[in-house]
């Protein structure tokens, strides 16, 4: 596990809102991820740059204290429970996994979801009115990834086996498997589920699908967001047609389907704001993404031997070349 403390934490800092308090104590965030922060640079950059657009600059007016459970889930409660014991104002979370783990350590502390798949009702009980403390973003997980495996048919016609990279131990999981299962089933794709749960398994997982399966999808799970650029390696090792979220694209993915995932997290520095200047968690609505992107690696499916039809190069938002 890493453990990032920035300053050392002033003692019984009390939580926010803290505007009368403002020259006693520097307001602290604690920020609870189950990934590897090394894969998170861009996001939490962007997180970052939308405090400093607020007044919130860490270091001089705010400070963070970062947890990380690196993919092991099973760390979280811990750290979760960390965060409280150090009182910290509001608890920013990274993924289902840890928007979990920060509801069961805390009913008092605000926590802002800076992105989860579907917290209805699992995290919250509507989107509307979330109600307790947690409020943040959606984007609609489930229905992202359907959308995935029917583009990945329409780029490959001939595609009946297909595989799906995905971590078994994101509970996040079950509503997005059942969305691809339809999916499949109206598409004639026969779907094999690949569980990798830690980045040790990549290897043997690409190891199996290839000659195995036709082409995969990669659902953006923590640990697998934070190791695209090593997924998007194997996959061209293997040469194995792939579609997966945007920055996966951008490391060498065929092509991409999803939501704008640095607005996302740059979105959860305005939830910040309105909580430090007093607005409670449950006025605050769970927001949800609005704008999807189709992206193509023209270079990448080149390198494949993939002939892109002409109509989907004019339906995709951007081609990289």
């Amino acid at each position: 596990m890493i453990r990032r403390t920035f300053l050392t934490l002033l003692g019984g800092a009390a939580a926010w809102p803290l505007v009368a308090r403002a020259q006693q104590a520097m307001p602290v965030i604690g920020l609870l991820g189950g990934a590897d922060p090394a894969g998170y640079a861009v996001p939490l950059e962007a997180l970052l740059a939308g405090l400093r657009e607020h007044g919130h600059v860490e270091g001089q007016n705010i400070r963070i204290e970062y947890r990380w459970a690196e993919g092991r889930y099973e760390h979280l409660p811990a750290l979760a429970a960390d965060l409280v014991h150090r009182k910290v104002g509001i608890i920013i979370t990274q993924g289902t996994p840890a928007a979990l783990a920060a509801k069961q350590a805390t009913t008092a502390i605000p926590i802002v979801m800076a992105i989860v798949g579907d917290p209805v009702p699992t995290i919250v009980p509507s989107y509307s009115r979330p109600g307790g403390n947690i409020t943040g973003s959606s984007f609609f997980f489930h229905e992202i990834n359907a959308k995935r495996l029917e583009l990945l048919k329409d780029l490959l016609p001939s595609l009946d086996r297909a595989g799906v990279i995905m971590n078994p131990d994101n509970p996040a999981m079950a509503p997005v498997l059942r969305a691809m299962d339809e999916t499949a089933k109206g598409k004639k794709v026969r779907l094999e589920y690949v569980a990798v749960r830690s980045v040790e398994e990549l290897d043997a997982a690409f190891q199996h699908a290839e000659g195995q399966l036709q082409a995969l999808t990669v659902i953006e799970d923590g640990l697998l967001f934070a190791n695209a650029n090593r997924i998007a390696e194997l996959a061209m090792r293997s040469r194995l047609p792939t579609m997966g979220f945007r920055e996966y694209c951008d490391a060498g993915g065929l092509a991409a389907y999803g939501v704008d995932y640095r607005q996302i997290w740059r979105r959860a520095a305005v939830f910040v704001d309105k909580i430090i200047k007093g607005t409670k968690p449950a006025d605050l609505p769970i927001e949800q993404a609005t704008r999807f992107e189709f992206v193509i690696n023209l270079k990448t499916a080149k390198a494949l031997g993939l002939a892109v039809p002409d109509t989907l190069l004019a339906r995709a938002d951007e081609v990289i070349e």
